[in-house]
């Protein structure tokens, strides 16, 4: 049944996402605010709010929706969303779980777990297995969930054993679930993903997003539609026998990479993603609507696309290097005219503990170029004043020539560096595919910084800073020891991603004046080096 009152199990954008189309629907609505999150923005537009301990408690959420009387629970994306314990307790407590059965989750929501079940559907896989089987490049994955949380690319066995313990740590620190796994690493693919609605026996494709352009292994900019009516169905045809395979229920979404007319199943995300508002304003649906009539037992309809959308995500973070910044938003003019989904408000804070991000915007047209002039208007007027943004960054991006011609892969940012000049990518029919005239692009996520101060080699010593606050989770070094250009030193976790500072050039350290489990400031003294 249509539930009463509805606790959403998240923070942020998409708390504040569900919260509307409760209050549309006539559903009252709870919040939960770990103790560090008290009075941010999901709490102020809920009905009531109830403090927990921590986002990742499940046994919390449970016992906040039975202290508010809440009938059911939407996980919202992150933190518990894909977990088939949470799902669980829920079901368990005789409350309603917005989204797929236990059983499925396990079954999507495990990497290794849904290539075995999309071979067997007869879905087309990227090879997995042992780097001696595999070779090298791979990609290093968490086995438990998305988002880029726990992903190394790895080029150089040399490299392996450092990839992999940090992506076990960031795994961990994400999903409470330090599993990882190899997969062999495709060049230059594109990332583009099915929107799916099951329920009542139905399942339908809702079309796809294309998300190909990401740093740090996250999406930047999402698009839809992305590809031509013949390769989605076909996409479409692969990501409903997945689904069928496990009895997926709910929204879901089916990620593949597409390499020329050929596509590769990587996970099934058994969620509400990020970027559903592109599917919404071409489609013209409520998700978070759809997804609470599955869950009293409706099925879904098809739906026709039309039209063109395009979302970006505004970050607190870099422009140039991606890394996050913290502050509080003095100033934030947001545009009219265009769908904007924001998890902030002048005069909230940012800080280390979750994502940064302030807000999504999203713009429609009757074409692609109506969609992404609309988008560049809206960020031309776009302001944010307290904190560093990326907008720099989107402002750049949205007039890219490569954006503009539709011609972009996971690599873009790696052929192309934020802010850098714009110059047209070279001409052929690689449409979709392959650059076979383009070099193999750097690992390029995450960064490595090399913090150096003032000085450099040559001239004595040199002081290593924090590019951004966090938390030091490791230190690799110690006074007296020699170290190698880009070797690691320190590594900062901030918004569970882990950032290493390397050296600069060949040195010895001369003091370190941090240790393990350390809050860091951007720009304090981390290590102190001399030639």
């Amino acid at each position: 049944m249509t539930p009463t009152k509805l606790l959403v199990a998240n923070r942020g954008e998409i708390a504040v996402r569900v919260f509307r189309t409760c209050r549309e629907l006539g559903i009252a609505t709870v919040a939960v605010a770990a103790p560090d999150d008290r009075g941010a923005l999901h709490t102020r537009v809920a009905g009531e709010t109830v403090e927990i301990a921590s986002y990742l408690d499940g046994a919390e959420h449970v016992r906040a929706a039975r202290a508010a009387g809440a009938d059911a629970i939407h996980p919202g994306y992150g933190f518990l969303a894909e977990s088939p314990a949470f799902a669980a307790a829920v079901e368990d407590a005789g409350l309603t779980f917005i989204g797929p059965s236990p059983e499925a989750l396990r079954q999507g929501g495990d990497k290794l777990e849904a290539k075995r079940v999309a071979q067997a559907a007869g879905v087309p896989v990227v090879p997995t297995g042992g780097p001696d089987e595999i070779g090298f490049p791979l990609v290093i994955k968490a086995a438990a969930g998305g988002g880029g949380r726990g992903m190394r690319v790895v080029r150089d066995p040399g490299e392996l054993d450092t990839a992999l313990e940090a992506a076990r740590r960031e795994a961990e620190a994400a999903f409470g679930d330090g599993r990882v796994f190899c997969e062999r690493y495709v060049e230059r693919p594109r990332h583009v993903e099915i929107q799916l609605a099951a329920g009542g026996g139905t399942v339908v494709a809702l079309g796809e997003r294309e998300c190909s352009i990401q740093r740090r292994h996250q999406k930047v900019l999402e698009e839809s539609p992305a590809v031509d009516a013949e390769l989605r169905s076909r996409m479409s045809e692969a990501a409903i026998a997945f689904a069928r395979a496990i009895g997926y229920r709910s929204l879901g979404t089916a990620e593949f990479m597409v390499s020329g007319r050929d596509f590769f199943f990587l996970e099934l995300n058994g969620r509400i993603q990020v970027e559903h508002p592109v599917t919404e304003l071409v489609t013209g649906l409520d998700l978070v609507a759809l997804q609470l009539a599955i869950a009293d037992g409706a099925g879904p309809e098809p739906a026709a696309l039309e039209g063109h959308a395009v979302e970006v995500r505004l970050y607190a973070e870099d422009p140039l290097t991606f890394l996050p910044q913290t502050g509080r938003v003095e100033r934030l003019r947001i545009p009219a005219g265009i769908r904007v989904d924001a998890g902030v408000e002048e005069g909230d804070e940012v800080g280390v503990a979750y994502d940064p991000m302030i807000a999504k915007l999203i713009a429609s047209g009757e074409t692609r170029a109506e969609a992404l002039d609309r988008l560049g208007e809206a960020l031309a007027e776009t302001e944010v004043g307290g904190v560093t943004t990326n907008l720099p960054f989107l402002r750049w991006l949205v007039r890219h020539p490569a954006v503009r011609a539709g011609d972009t892969t996971t690599a873009f940012l790696a052929d192309f560096p934020p802010l850098s000049p714009y110059r047209h990518p070279p001409r052929g029919p690689w449409r979709g595919g392959f650059r076979l005239n383009l070099p193999a692009p750097p690992p390029h996520s995450p960064p490595d910084v090399a913090a150096a101060g003032e000085h450099g080699p040559g001239a004595g010593s040199s002081t290593l800073i924090a590019p951004m606050p966090g938390t030091v989770i490791k230190v690799l070094t110690e006074p007296g020891a020699a170290v190698t250009p880009r070797e690691p030193l320190v590594v900062l976790e901030a918004m569970k991603m882990e950032t290493p500072v390397v050296s600069p050039y060949d040195a010895v350290v001369k003091a370190v004046h941090v240790a393990e489990g350390d809050l860091v400031t951007g720009g304090q003294l981390l290590v102190e080096l001399e030639e």
